[in-house]
């Protein structure tokens, strides 16, 4: 069943159709039907439901829903709703700031190594003098921690900028979530490092994403592609990826682990990081994880391509899988697997597909 935990978000027509079409899937893939959308206020009509959730639970909601643990949904619960955003990925700017309750100090200091150099605030005193700290080495990049999407960023490189730009972030907004201090980097690129499981079937990956523009111009997500293996996060490891690439697994593991140690309670059956590469403003190179993600998102379609590739042939254990969102008037090409293809209110025409890339086994190529 699908679930839109709250109607204010991930609730667009094209949100809601891919829900449905990835939950369909997911379904073929368990051998159970598919019931539709779950109504939290009649939770015992979906006793033993497997759930495709929009967001990621707390464990309230988790609870409420029959969700006990990773077999149960396609997502992931959190024991406290920061721990879902970006808030978590820097640590605080001094050890009398403000703090929500259940921040964990420990994770700050297990992940700096993997994380870029920043800082979480929860008000907007802690956030100037986080600004003061990080802008003698260059200019930094401010996120609303809950934003998605590029949404809630901009970049400062003095400090009338900051200010300017903090102004623009309701303190009340700032308090309830966070808000993060970071350096920024310059020519990024962005990978992701992720993993999904449904069922017996559990995959791993590393890939790229790229931008697209929309009907006003604006960038936007485009997809990703993904090298898929079957099995753990160490089978990925055995691929020998390229340097970068084996730098930004080694991170998230770091990462994944700290989240899991420092966050008791925390499970997922999918989750993705982001981690960028890139420049320093004093041009040296650095990576870091900019965020995770454990609810469904733009790769998901890719994912699941990936799970039904390796159901169908069970000796191959590596395949190459993509998402595409286009834009405008299209086609999907022969083969793709249609996860949306209509008229958004608010983007327009848009298409979503996902498909298996064809030649030899990406792993054997490397």
């Amino acid at each position: 069943m699908t679930w839109t935990v709250d109607p204010q978000s991930f609730n667009a027509p094209h949100e809601r159709e891919t829900r449905s079409a990835i939950a369909r899937r997911v379904a073929r893939l368990l051998g159970v039907p598919f019931a539709g959308e779950f109504d939290p206020a009649k939770p015992a009509g979906a006793a033993h439901a497997y759930l495709v959730p929009s967001d990621t639970l707390d464990p309230g909601a988790a609870r409420a829903a029959g969700v006990r643990g990773p077999e149960d949904l396609l997502g992931g619960v959190v024991p406290h709703g920061f721990v879902a955003t970006k808030a978590i990925t820097h640590p605080l700017v001094a050890p009398q700031a403000r703090q929500p309750p259940g921040w964990s100090v420990r994770f700050g200091e297990a992940v700096q190594d993997a994380t870029l150099r920043g800082f979480t605030a929860f008000c907007h005193e802690d956030a100037m003098q986080a600004a003061r700290r990080l802008l003698p080495r260059g200019p930094v990049r401010v996120k609303a921690a809950q934003g998605a999407g590029g949404a809630g960023q901009f970049v400062a490189r003095t400090e009338a900028q900051f200010i300017h730009g903090l102004a623009g972030l309701a303190p009340r907004d700032v308090e309830a979530h966070g808000v993060c201090i970071e350096e920024n980097i310059e020519r990024p690129l962005v990978l992701c490092v992720g993993q999904i499981r449904v069922g017996d079937a559990l995959a791993s990956y590393h890939g790229t994403q790229r931008e697209t523009r929309d009907r006003k111009g604006a960038v936007t997500y485009g997809g990703s592609d993904l090298v898929v293996v079957r099995g753990g996060f160490e089978q990925l490891a055995r691929l020998h990826p390229p340097s970068h690439i084996r730098r930004a697994v080694d991170q998230v593991l770091v990462y994944h682990r700290a989240v899991l140690d420092c966050y008791p309670g925390m499970f997922a059956s999918r989750i993705n990081y982001d981690v960028v590469q890139g420049e320093a403003a004093d041009g040296s190179a650095c990576s870091g994880v900019l965020e995770q993600s454990w609810r469904i998102g733009g790769a998901t379609s890719a994912e699941i391509t990936a799970l039904e590739a390796f159901r169908a042939q069970p000796g191959r254990r590596c395949v190459a899988a993509s998402c595409m969102e286009v834009h405008g008037q299209a086609q999907p090409p022969p083969q793709a697997c249609v996860y949306f293809h209509g008229t958004d209110a608010e983007l327009g025409p848009l298409l979503k597909y996902a498909f298996i890339q064809t030649g030899d086994d990406p792993a054997i190529r490397r």
